[in-house]
């Protein structure tokens, strides 16, 4: 594990998009797995920054989102698909064809979260895989107890997570109950994986989750198993570091 500290939020979104923009560049035709959330934005912007500049091509490159709600529509104003879009996608030149998320519409379980894995497989897995933590340790919506061997599967949000989530809605009724998310298994399958971290209400669950047991209790502990993991906070979110 490789820890990064960063004294402001903007310098954490820079020193994340410095690590992503390397893979791209590394390897043009990179598969990046990508997240949603409040943390994650500083780096999108950040990355279209050096995009507009001809820093940074994303023509070859692929994306995999990590998680979608259950029962709405991509064009929902809420859907990841429309934040991924609007904070990112629409403002570089990946090929539509390039982007991939759950479907949200697709009601049946079974059958979405296996086509989900397989297009994981075809694409060779996820070179570079970007997530933000929950302040239960979720990562994607792999909840507490969550087994670290699923693939991608539908889950029932907790109400903590609903909570956290009902800043995006009119209010916490709005947000589904449901949503599918990679799995840990998969997540941990990527080549790389970079953490970001924000905020002082965040330090209790880094300590957890990094420096503590390695336990489903707290799902992103598993990623002290991880060969490649980079984790990167603010001097708030690593205050117990």
């Amino acid at each position: 594990m490789k820890i990064i500290r960063s004294e402001t939020y903007k310098d954490m979104a820079r020193k994340a998009a410095n690590i992503i923009s390397a893979q791209v560049i590394m390897k043009p035709n990179c598969v990046l797995g990508l997240a949603t959330g409040s943390t994650p934005i500083g780096i999108y912007e950040q990355l279209i920054d050096w995009y507009r500049k001809g820093d940074l091509d994303f023509s070859e490159v692929t994306t995999i989102n990590l998680d979608e709600y259950c029962g709405l529509a991509r064009n929902n104003p809420q859907s990841y698909c429309s934040f991924m879009h609007n904070q990112f996608f629409d403002s570089v030149n990946i090929r539509p064809e390039h982007i991939h998320l759950p479907d949200g519409t697709n009601l049946n379980a079974k059958e979405e979260c296996e086509r989900y894995d397989q297009l994981i497989a075809k694409i060779g897995g996820v070179d570079l895989q970007l997530l933000g933590i929950g302040l239960d340790g979720h990562i994607g919506f792999n909840e507490p107890g969550s087994a670290f061997e699923l693939g991608t599967h539908c889950v029932e949000l907790t109400s903590s997570t609903i909570e956290a989530n009902a800043r995006f809605f009119s209010d916490s009724g709005e947000v589904p109950r449901k949503a599918y998310t990679m799995g840990i298994r998969t997540i941990m399958q990527a080549h790389k994986v970079l953490l970001v971290v924000n905020g002082k209400n965040k330090a209790e669950i880094v300590k957890r989750a990094f420096f503590g047991s390695v336990t489903p209790q707290v799902p992103a502990s598993i990623l002290q198993m991880h060969p490649d993991f980079t984790l990167i906070g603010d001097a708030e979110a690593l205050a117990y570091v």
